[in-house]
């Protein structure tokens, strides 16, 4: 694993953050090595006897590792290159393009330290998901339902990482019935490509239930879900074309220009045009 220490952003600092919030350290989980999280590995070292340096090298993560229950993604779920290849292949993509949504989507990661699929809870699809059962999402907005059900996007209760999952099982035992579970897992997105539920039946899936459960087994299945996605929305001619803005716009809404999400693709290309 990758030297980390304070100040470093990476991928890895995603996994380290998980682990520590999994031992029970209350930390935000993303890809920035703040404060907080010096502060968690310090604390893990000064209990496990390790030299409190906040640095993470083989000696924590060996340890870190040791304490966590649940194994570190094993490969099995893993995307092989063959697996990229053939999909490539299979829908006349180049393989620098599919490479470069796979790492923005999701920085390359479509599982997390639990095991369970990469998701981020919306909780302005879960308002919608619910009027279309109908069922009236202002009867359940309060302020302890406010950071899983609101009418607006906003991403300011995003947890990010296993907190994710809270968020969900929040949302499912909001009304405690299978159709709050349907409307939940509608409104999340899934894995590698971060595939909405909602679109489950139109990707040929029997229901958000199959979805989920197809997401569930390994990233292979991630990657199939994300070309029926690209079949079904007519972004393949983009993805082929390397034409990123309408790629952007059709995979992630008019918004995707807030994040910059077409200069990242661009940029991740390039990057894997070079290997």
């Amino acid at each position: 694993m990758k030297l980390l220490k304070y100040y470093t952003k990476a991928p890895e600092v995603l996994t380290l953050c998980e682990i520590l919030y999994k031992l029970g350290y209350n930390i935000k989980i993303s890809d920035s090595f703040n404060l907080e999280v010096d502060a968690a590995v310090k604390d893990f070292q000064r209990k496990n006897s390790l030299v409190v340096d906040g640095i993470v090298g083989i000696k924590t993560w060996t340890v870190l590792l040791q304490k966590n229950s649940a194994p570190v993604n094993t490969t099995d779920k893993f995307l092989k290159e063959s697996d990229l290849i053939t999909f490539a292949d299979q829908y006349r993509l180049e393989l620098a393009a599919v490479k470069a949504v796979n790492e923005i989507e999701s920085s390359g990661k479509g599982f997390l330290i639990n095991n369970k699929p990469k998701i981020l809870f919306e909780g302005h699809i879960f308002w919608n998901e619910l009027r279309k059962r109908g069922i009236d999402p202002n009867t359940y907005y309060n302020a302890s339902s406010k950071d899983i059900l609101y009418p607006k996007w906003t991403k300011i209760y995003y947890q990010g990482g296993v907190k994710e999952y809270d968020r969900l099982n929040e949302a499912i035992g909001l009304g405690n019935n299978p159709t709050f579970k349907d409307a939940a897992l509608s409104s999340a997105s899934w894995g590698s490509f971060q595939i909405m539920g909602f679109h489950a039946k139109s990707l040929d899936y029997t229901d958000v239930n199959d979805f989920v459960s197809k997401m569930e087994i390994n990233e292979g299945e991630h990657l199939k879900a994300f070309g029926k996605f690209l079949e079904k929305n007519g972004l393949l001619i983009h993805l082929r074309n390397k034409n990123w803005a309408n790629f952007a716009k059709g995979y992630n809404g008019g918004g995707y220009k807030l994040n910059k999400y077409d200069e990242k693709l661009a940029k991740a290309y390039v990057k894997y045009s070079m290997n």
